[in-house]
């Protein structure tokens, strides 16, 4: 795919969608990095009902260190996993409270030091709360990067980086959102809606495969 190509398919995202916005709920960095935590193998929507319960109650490093797991795991029981995520929440917060001064750091190697962030993780959060111009590639980003063949890729650094160095500068910051949003409505895994994309037009996949 050429620059040109890439740029239109930015452009029309952007008109389309001026300020994207994830779908997670959250209103401080803090509470945004437990979001992310919390929806490793799980949906936004069932991370946002779990987080309604407990941000009211405890939305600092403190206050959800003060629950303890057990205690963290009865709002978060709804949740996939929830025991190992009580675990590392639960650590994270006393890590953030002991080296952080209870903030949330703004560099990825400190971020993937904390228990349940890997580099997905620490890029939603950079990105996200910090508007660092970082790609997280989850399975969505991913699929539509290599089956649009704005970023094709073997594996999700590959793609990450691919994306990092094609997106147009411009649109970098919010490429992240415009893409998971594209890959969770519009090109679906099973039956991506080509007919109703924005941007079929400028889109590689149906000259790779007929089964679109």
């Amino acid at each position: 795919m050429n620059a040109a190509k890439r740029l239109e398919i930015f452009r029309r995202l952007h008109e389309d969608n001026p300020e994207p916005k994830t779908e997670l709920a959250y209103s401080t960095p803090f509470e945004l990095l437990i979001a992310v935590i919390l929806s490793a193998q799980a949906t936004d929507v069932g991370v946002n009902k779990a987080t309604a319960r407990l941000f009211p109650v405890a939305n600092t490093p403190e206050a959800i260190h003060a629950l303890g797991v057990e205690g963290l795991s009865e709002y978060i029981k709804t949740i996939g996993l929830y025991n190992s995520k009580a675990k590392n929440v639960i650590e994270t917060c006393r890590i953030l409270i002991e080296q952080h001064g209870s903030q949330v750091p703004q560099t990825r190697e400190a971020l993937e030091a904390l228990p349940g962030v890997g580099r997905k993780t620490a890029n939603v959060v950079l990105n996200t709360a910090f508007r660092q111009p970082t790609m997280a590639v989850d399975t969505h980003i991913f699929r539509v990067a290599n089956r649009t063949n704005i970023a094709p890729g073997k594996n999700v650094l590959e793609v990450e980086r691919k994306l990092v160095k094609f997106v147009p500068k411009d649109y970098l910051l919010d490429a992240h959102h415009w893409l998971i949003l594209h890959g969770r409505y519009v090109c679906q895994a099973r039956r991506p809606r080509c007919g109703s994309c924005r941007i079929e037009d400028l889109c590689e996949y149906k000259h790779k495969t007929s089964d679109d």
